[in-house]
């Protein structure tokens, strides 16, 4: 999301910073920011969305959320918003869906349709003590997954759960240990299932958004969740030694004393930052569960559950053995060595085929890496010839490992679903109590493969559980994330 406007205004002798940011992923832009007393304004846009009645039956939306910081401390913190409706406004066709925790709202389309939304004016209320602040204002695109029974497991894919319909009785009344098969644990009707509805971000965390958290944290935080410390030299890379596995975020100013905090950029093609070829959009790698947890508190987000994950890719339909997340048993391994336009937003793989996924490599050449978010789908793709899951959600399998919380020991089972509330602790930590610890990763695992696996490994298969109960607090290469809500 790149800087698209910086101007101050002074109104009742407070004098307001306002930040808009752009990204790339269905070319989501927030420009024109302005406030005024409580109310922060902006134009929104993004393109490929859609509100249909027919099957999927879902919508997708954006998250948004507002970090203001306070311009004696320069500390960010995250802006309340009103849980009241009537006190945010949309222009055609869009509307403002509150939540109740305030911590951000949903913008989606008012009525049934699809295309591009053009730029439209959004005015929300924000609940923040008086005071002299700059703003920035987030937006990650989300797909809605409607409340639905779903088949879990498929009889035969590696270490899969047993072949059982979650139902709202599941959900209400918890499954046994002996139920879900798998040799995995109980999970209590406080485990998120996958059976009431939710949103789940549409791409994984792409390096641009990650750029933008660690630009609104301060010093000691962007330490914990970067490779290299955050005084090191103008140029050097954050995540890795050097430009490896296509991932380009850079220091761009360095950090002072161990107290004032870095600016960090996306630079793949080093020289200039933020270049249109600097790798804004592709998948955020060698992120720890650590790093992704405090991102999606940070976001207002949570963890999605290996139950849920099987609820996103397959949907209500009936299972197939062996089947990957969109829903037929064919794949066709793709890398950045076929790619075209490589590093740019319209980072594209030319042939239209079934099943396209990143994977299959198994290499650990520096020079391959996860592809754009998104990079499959176009304007006349299918679930099939996109790779999506049933609702709409792209790369469930293949360009990073998905984490997510396991039923494999009773650390993942006791996750009950709590949100991220838009605050991490002062050393950079995800501070929600039930989730799996951010340092060790008790009760976490993954699914869905990644772009270094050699195939057919399986691990892009709905169901397969293979190492889904694995706990690794480390960061790899072919680790990333996304979360829901």
């Amino acid at each position: 999301m790149k800087t698209k406007n910086y101007f101050s205004k002074l109104a009742v002798a407070i004098l307001f910073l306002v930040f808009g940011f752009t990204a790339k992923a269905n070319n989501l832009t927030i420009t024109g920011t302005s406030v005024s007393g409580s109310n922060i304004t902006f134009d929104i846009s993004w393109e490929n969305s859609w509100n249909a009645n027919v099957a999927p039956a879902n919508w997708d939306a954006v998250w948004v959320f507002v970090k203001y910081q306070d311009c004696n401390t320069r500390i960010w913190a995250h802006a309340g918003l009103s849980t009241v409706s009537a006190d945010h406004t949309a222009g055609s066709p869009l509307q403002v869906d509150t939540v109740t925790d305030g911590r951000g709202v949903f913008i989606r389309r008012s009525a049934l349709g699809g295309g591009n939304i053009g730029a439209t004016s959004i005015t929300l209320k924000m609940t923040i003590p008086a005071g002299t602040y700059n703003y920035k204002v987030f937006g990650i695109e989300m797909v809605n997954v409607p409340q639905a029974a779903y088949d879990l497991g498929d009889g035969a894919a590696t270490s899969t759960f047993n072949s059982i319909s979650v139902t709202a009785t599941s959900q209400s009344s918890g499954l046994s240990a002996a139920t879900i098969g798998g040799a995995a644990v109980a999970a209590p009707a406080t485990f998120p299932m996958g059976y009431n509805s939710l949103y789940c971000m549409k791409y994984e965390i792409s390096q641009e958004q990650y750029v933008d958290f660690l630009n609104s944290l301060t010093y000691d935080q962007q330490a914990a969740h970067v490779v290299n410390d955050p005084v090191s030299v103008a140029g050097t890379y954050a995540m890795f030694a050097a430009y490896y596995y296509r991932n380009g975020i850079r220091i761009l100013t360095p950090g002072n004393n161990n107290a004032i905090p870095a600016v960090f950029a996306c630079d793949a093609t080093a020289g200039v930052e933020n270049n249109t070829n600097d790798g804004q959009n592709i998948a955020m790698n060698n992120l720890s569960w650590n790093d992704l947890t405090a991102y999606l508190d940070w976001a207002a987000l949570r963890p999605m559950t290996e139950m849920e994950y099987e609820k996103i890719s397959r949907g209500p339909v009936g299972r197939i053995a062996n089947e990957y997340v969109w829903g037929s048993t064919t794949i066709n391994a793709v890398n950045n060595g076929v790619t075209s336009n490589n590093l740019q937003p319209n980072e594209s793989y030319a042939s239209v085929l079934n099943g396209l996924c990143a994977y299959g490599l198994n290499s650990s050449n520096v020079g391959y890496g996860p592809l754009r978010c998104g990079i499959f789908a176009t304007g006349s793709s299918g679930r099939a010839s996109s790779g999506a899951g049933y609702y709409g959600v792209m790369e469930m399998a293949g360009n990073v490992w998905e984490r997510v919380v396991s039923l494999g020991n009773a650390s993942g089972s006791a996750f009950n679903g709590t949100l991220g509330d838009g605050t991490i602790t002062a050393l950079g930590l995800a501070n929600q109590a039930t989730w799996p610890s951010p340092t060790t990763a008790l009760g976490t695992g993954y699914k869905g493969g990644s772009w270094n696996d050699y195939g057919p490994s399986g691990y892009e298969q709905t169901s397969n559980r293979a190492v889904s109960t694995t706990a690794d607090a480390a960061r790899q290469y072919s680790f990333g994330g996304r979360g829901v809500r």
